[in-house]
């Protein structure tokens, strides 16, 4: 093998390695639609503190998944900010990720923002389990998240 040829497999590899590392973060979706967040707003979550639905007329697409929001100006927040406003551990359960190192689906309408970062859960209950330990939680979650999130 020429010294060329080889040198250029590894550039080859090593393209292909950056490229996978770039590769676009696990997000919960809705099985029809692949709807982020199952079509509620995550700008509203942090503008107006309560669960918002969004709208088909205000939609973009970002990480493979559609995301919907209240209105024009929640759109060009998140397109102008998404990772501000997305919700950790791509809109997966806080409290299964962190209790269980598991993921599970949302109820939209079961959120906690904290130090600006959106944290959905499973049920209003499991939300309240969460609440009684959170910090802990999101310690767990944060160390299982980067794992588990490469597993599908």
């Amino acid at each position: 093998m020429s010294g060329s040829f080889v040198a250029r497999a590894a550039a080859l590899l090593l393209a292909g390695a950056t490229l996978a590392a770039h590769a676009a973060p696990l997000i919960h979706q809705s099985l029809f639609g692949h709807l982020a967040v199952d079509g509620y707003d995550v700008v509203a979550y942090q503008t107006e503190q309560r669960a918002v639905a969004g709208k088909a007329e205000f939609q973009t697409r970002w990480h493979d998944a559609n995301w919907r929001f209240a209105s024009a100006a929640h759109l060009a927040a998140f397109k102008a900010e998404p990772e501000r406003y997305a919700p950790q551990y791509g809109g997966y359960c806080a409290y299964a990720l962190g209790a269980k190192n598991e993921l599970v689906d949302i109820d939209p309408e079961a959120f906690t923002v904290v130090d600006g970062k959106l944290y959905l859960n499973y049920s209003q209950k499991i939300r309240a389990q969460w609440d009684a330990d959170r910090a802990r939680y999101i310690e767990a979650a944060d160390r299982n998240w980067p794992a588990l999130s490469q597993r599908h």
